[in-house]
């Protein structure tokens, strides 16, 4: 397993800027005052930005499958989702 060198790090901690960043696009896109074009950069910008925060939170849920059971993450059960 390679090291991460000092300016690589996981998603895990770039969730809740991701997270921020994603939110303050979704503000300005909902004013309705940017350009289409805009808008379009806007639009692939926050899908990055959700791909990532989608990937800190499954890495989040292998961490805590291995705590919770180090020699058999794979048996642990998965995470029920918050019911509305």
């Amino acid at each position: 397993m390679a090291k991460k060198s000092p300016n690589e790090t996981s998603p895990v901690a770039h969730f809740e800027q991701s997270l921020e960043e994603l939110e303050q696009l979704v503000e300005k896109m909902e004013t309705g005052e940017m350009s289409l074009e805009q808008s379009l950069s806007a639009y692939e910008r926050g899908v990055g930005l959700y791909r990532q925060c989608q990937q800190a939170l499954e890495q989040a849920e292998l961490r805590v499958r291995l705590l919770s059971d180090p020699a058999q993450p794979e048996t642990a059960e998965p995470f029920d989702p918050p019911q509305p």
